[in-house]
């Protein structure tokens, strides 16, 4: 699929970018604005239109791998919340949110050896699905 995306936050398109071409799919041009998508293939798609073209992918199997706790600290993840906020917010220790943390990396096949942060992959395969 050939595709362009917007999305205002560096980090996420940048990340977004780099899960799509890791799928095999051809990103023409990645932008921060609305403006500059409408400039570049003058066709924008709802969110939950992508969620449908992407429910295929082989990362929403494992995310069926996680519990229910992990799945509620990748949710707080992707949030954009520290360990030590999500201890708080869950009431479980910090050490508690790191041992589940470790248990998302592990259970979403996220090797450190990729040279791309566990945690921004693990946030962007939980909102691809």
């Amino acid at each position: 699929m050939r595709l362009i995306l917007a999305e205002d936050s560096t980090l996420l398109r940048e990340g977004l970018v780099r899960l799509l071409a890791e799928e095999g799919h051809e990103v023409l041009a990645a932008v921060g604005d609305a403006v500059a998508l409408l400039a570049k293939g003058r066709a924008a798609f709802d969110p939950e239109v992508v969620r449908q073209l992407l429910g295929g992918s082989p990362h929403a199997d494992l995310l069926g791998r996680l519990t229910a706790r992990e799945k509620e600290v990748l949710a707080e993840m992707a949030q954009g919340h520290t360990n030590a906020a999500i201890a708080g917010r869950l009431h479980i220790s910090q050490s508690a949110v790191e041992k589940h943390i470790n248990a998302i990396f592990d259970k979403l096949e996220l090797s450190g050896e990729s040279g791309y942060s566990r945690r921004v992959l693990a946030v962007l395969r939980y909102l691809g699905t």
